[in-house]
């Protein structure tokens, strides 16, 4: 079983792309606001909700993609240790959402100490629903994520394989196929997780 979601580009760009961003501090820590604009352009484009996304949806450019984040930065902004919880950036993309007068959308965070096939689950489901996920992966003990560490981006797939799950990943204007299993299980006690958008 194998589910993508549609996804948008901008200019050559799958997604957004966190090194577009001209402020230092977004350029460095803005992957929490960056994952926040993906979202709501995604729900802009496939979910009638064009009032997440304060330009035009239909002429996706790389200049209103950085004046959304800089919109978005008071809610998401870079901080010392980052928006390094799921609360955090709850918290931020609520009042984002509320300001917008968006009023129906819930967030709910599945952290990272849930079983990883109790989240795998809920990753099918809220892929299946048609809704990306934004996730946060802290420290891992596997070098092959090393570029992911500390770092928001967002989950648009998923293939059921016959013991395992890959997961799509979208991030600074590229997909990627990882494991899921892999990925979640980070061998470290402090551990990131989903935020599922309902």
């Amino acid at each position: 079983m194998k589910k993508e979601l549609p996804y948008f580009t901008i200019e050559n760009s799958f997604g957004g792309n966190q090194s577009w961003f001209r402020n230092p501090m977004m350029h460095l820590g803005g992957c929490g606001a960056a994952a926040a604009c993906d979202a709501c352009i995604h729900m802009a484009l496939y979910d009638n909700k064009n009032h997440l996304y304060p330009y035009d949806i239909q002429r996706l450019g790389k200049e209103d993609y950085i004046r959304f984040s800089e919109k978005m930065k008071p809610y998401l902004r870079p901080r010392f240790q980052g928006i390094n919880t799921l609360d955090v950036f709850i918290d931020g993309f609520y009042k984002y959402l509320k300001d917008v007068g968006e009023q129906d959308i819930r967030l709910t965070g599945c952290p990272g100490e849930v079983p990883v096939m109790e989240a795998a689950k809920k990753l099918i489901s809220q892929v299946d629903n048609g809704i990306p996920i934004p996730f946060l992966l802290l420290q891992h003990k596997n070098v092959n994520f090393k570029d992911l560490v500390w770092h928001w981006f967002m989950f648009i797939g998923y293939e059921e394989l016959e013991n395992e799950i890959y997961v799509k990943i979208a991030t600074y204007g590229e997909f990627h196929w990882l494991s899921f299993h892999k990925l979640w299980e980070t061998g470290f006690k402090r551990k990131g997780g989903m935020v599922l958008i309902q």
